[in-house]
């Protein structure tokens, strides 16, 4: 994350917090006309179109009024989406056991780029069982340039169950409320 990066994260993470959401990454892209993109998700892991309207309309006045990237930009919020980046510790650990491809920015044995399955955190390093070893890999999280997971049938399975079970959450909120009007 650059320094831009953790400075729109601090900033933001207060509203997106107050409006019900984890705060899963903060990207500024573009040149001329820049994208802030939000990545965020609700503590099940789900995050809807509806979500991201309404978390972007919580983030609208921080922004305004910390006015915290020069010049014009487009404010992008979205979900992890299934095969999600892995960008937290807290990422590690709740995607344990799940296949994931890592991307490094340093050679290790020879190599930036392995393929594996998350093994957690171990010692504050990540966890990581690499495809045709046989021990677990340790790495800092400075070291990680990218990591997310792999597009899997179970990990649909499970992101559908989610977003089902999110919906059927909503639904008896929205009839309890009408029950109370």
């Amino acid at each position: 994350m650059t320094l831009q990066d953790q400075h729109l994260f601090d900033l933001i993470n207060p509203a997106v917090e107050a409006a019900g959401f984890e705060l899963v990454r903060v990207k500024v892209t573009g040149g001329n006309t820049k994208v802030l993109q939000v990545m965020a998700e609700r503590s099940d892991k789900t995050m809807t179109a509806k979500d991201c309207a309404s978390l972007s309309r919580a983030l609208s006045p921080v922004l305004e009024e910390a006015d915290p990237i020069d010049g014009s930009y487009t404010l992008e919020v979205s979900s992890p989406g299934i095969d999600r980046p892995l960008v937290r510790v807290k990422d590690f650990e709740d995607w344990c056991g799940w296949p994931a491809k890592l991307e490094l920015n340093r050679l290790v044995e020879g190599r930036k780029r392995f393929s594996g399955v998350v093994a957690g955190i171990d010692d504050g390093k990540v966890a990581f069982d690499i495809e045709d070893e046989d021990e677990t890999a340790l790495f800092p999280m400075e070291w990680i340039a990218s990591a997310k997971l792999v597009l899997t049938d179970e990990l649909v399975t499970k992101s559908l169950k989610a977003a089902k079970q999110n919906m059927q959450e909503q639904d008896i909120m929205m009839e309890t409320n009408r029950e109370r009007d």
